[in-house]
């Protein structure tokens, strides 16, 4: 009976202290999110810079896991390079550390008084940044309550002998035991997925007085390989970027612990000289009350001495992951489905690594209009022509594959908490990749109907003229249109919506000329269907630019109020 209600005490406080982590990092993400997008987008190639944006990050989303998925992510989007992404895992191995301290302090202490403090802005705050406050009050509450709920239920087990003995090995001071410690803390990490989660449990083991600081110690060198797993996971099926990165981090991480492992008994002796106060003080409640402080700065001390003494290698580390995840024969293409799930991501970054792939989606619209282009000017010859309408049909179902990924992969992020602007942001990215995918399917109808008939005969004369003279007025619009989705400026929606409806204007006006053109004979009447619908074509396309404005005009003109 004993040791079931060890179980569940123990199974029962780390879902309190899981619950206290999600909502303290949830809230910081929300509070904190703008500003890491803006710190990952001003990266600059300088490593130690790289290193100081990983360890911010971090301690703000307090997840090395996070930090290294988003990195992936940002690696397979295109908008980081291998060796900004290797120093900024550098850099959330430091960052993390800052959990260990935050769990060291005296557990249970103020456990219900940061929850009270909490509770009531979380709950009845007006303001989103209010709430989110008291969350991340909540929530640290929550962390230090279920340390105290794991710290109470282990302390029985230092009267267990069966216990003891099954532990006993690890217990010891010999490489043996060390080595046994770290698989054990690498495995139940990688079962847990969460480094910040095993950390709290072996400083509740250690301070209960169940395990040695030696023992602990080495579990959480387990942890930090462990804790590697996440992002692997997270490059399967990504880009080969991403790939190296997920990589690099597992290497530096494996290479740092057999470092420390090597010298382990200097490294605990020099922990010991470093921290005041002896692992072996037991405090009025029986409790062991600095070891927690020692575990939580021989982390500390760990991840710094690994980034010091990697960081001049970083471009070595990088050449290593690039020689053993050589390129495909293959060309790649970025695909937004191989991002993973949102929900592992902060939500700032998730939502730029869908503007990424929406640009990339423009990009290829803006192809589709130049070949286009080429196409009716009767720039390419009749032997090239179905290539370059293959082409164009081709693009076309890329544009249908990545405006399905973009969606799937908003839609998805829709399932976790959202501020307001965040909101804003992925609905109107989510119209922007729907009507840049319409432009395109336009674009490729007006190729095809171009091949009912020679261009000779259909645009002929003032036939010829006007049509081209609106396909590069409705080409003007399009690029005013959607050339604020990647520069992100502010657009003057008035003046759009007058340049549309004078277009619109425009297309019926030369529909109905080139039916009069017809009558008076001056136009054979075989084309009239044809020009006909290359015209609403180009409308439809003009309607669909002026969507476009209106869907990311409006947010950021919303995000500027």
């Amino acid at each position: 009976m004993e040791v079931f209600k060890i179980i569940y005490s123990v199974l029962g406080g780390l879902g309190i202290f899981f619950y206290g982590m999600k909502s303290m990092s949830e809230a910081l993400q929300s509070v904190a999110g703008d500003m890491i997008k803006n710190i990952i987008n001003t990266l600059t190639k300088k490593r130690i810079y790289a290193v100081m944006v990983g360890t911010f990050v971090t301690m703000l989303v307090q997840s090395s896991s996070v930090t290294t998925v988003m990195v992936v992510g940002f690696v397979n989007a295109g908008l980081m390079k291998l060796t900004q992404a290797i120093g900024i895992i550098f850099g959330a191995n430091i960052g993390t550390t800052i959990t260990g301290w935050i769990i060291s302090i005296k557990v249970g202490k103020y456990g219900l008084l940061f929850i009270g403090l909490g509770i009531f802005p979380m709950l009845f705050g007006k303001k989103n940044n209010i709430r989110q406050i008291g969350r991340v009050l909540f929530g640290i509450g929550m962390i230090f309550f279920g340390l105290k709920i794991m710290s109470d239920a282990f302390k029985p087990l230092r009267a267990m002998p069966e216990f003891l003995d099954a532990i006993s090995y690890f217990s010891g001071q010999h490489y043996g035991s060390y080595f046994a410690s770290i698989i054990v803390g690498c495995l139940l990490t990688m079962i847990v997925q969460s480094s910040s989660a095993m950390l709290g449990i072996t400083i509740a083991l250690a301070s209960t007085g169940v395990i040695e600081f030696h023992t602990a110690a080495a579990l959480v060198l387990g942890e930090n390989i462990g804790t590697t797993i996440t992002a692997l996971l997270a490059s399967f099926g990504a880009n080969i970027n991403a790939i190296r990165a997920a990589r690099a981090h597992a290497i530096f991480n494996l290479l740092g612990v057999l470092f420390i492992f090597s010298i382990f008994p200097y490294y605990i002796e020099f922990v010991d000289w470093v921290v005041p106060g002896s692992t072996a003080a037991v405090g009025a409640d029986g409790e062991f009350t600095n070891v927690a402080v020692h575990i939580a700065s021989g982390h500390s001390i760990f991840n710094i001495t690994a980034t010091v003494l990697f960081l001049p290698f970083l471009n070595k580390l990088a050449n290593l992951v690039i020689k053993i995840t050589p390129d495909r024969e293959t060309k790649e293409q970025h695909h937004l489905v191989m991002l993973g799930e949102p929900k592992d991501m902060i939500p700032a970054t998730s939502l730029a690594q869908a503007k990424a792939e929406t640009d990339k989606l423009k990009e290829i619209v803006d192809k589709m209009y130049n070949l286009s282009k080429a196409i009716l000017k009767e720039k390419v010859d009749e032997s090239s022509k179905s290539k370059a309408i293959a082409k164009i049909k081709d693009y076309e179902q890329i544009t249908d594959n990545i405006q399905k990924e973009i969606t799937v992969f908003l839609v998805k992020l829709f399932e976790v908490p959202l501020s307001a602007k965040e909101s804003r942001e992925a609905q109107s990215l989510m119209k922007v990749a729907d009507e840049l995918e319409s432009v395109a399917d336009y674009l490729t109808s007006l190729t095809v109907y171009s091949t009912r008939m020679p261009l000779s005969e259909l645009l002929e004369n003032e036939a010829g003229s006007d049509f081209f003279k609106f396909f590069k007025e409705v080409k003007a619009f399009y690029k005013m249109s959607a050339n604020n989705v990647v520069t992100e400026e502010p657009i003057d929606l008035t003046l759009i919506q007058r340049k549309s409806e004078e277009l619109r204007l425009r297309a019926n006006d030369i529909r109905d000329r080139h039916i009069q053109r017809v009558g008076k004979g001056e136009c054979q009447p075989l084309t009239a269907l044809t020009y006909s619908d290359m015209i609403v074509a180009l409308r439809k396309i003009r309607s669909h630019s002026e969507n476009i404005a209106q869907a990311y005009g409006q947010a950021l003109m919303e995000e500027a109020t």
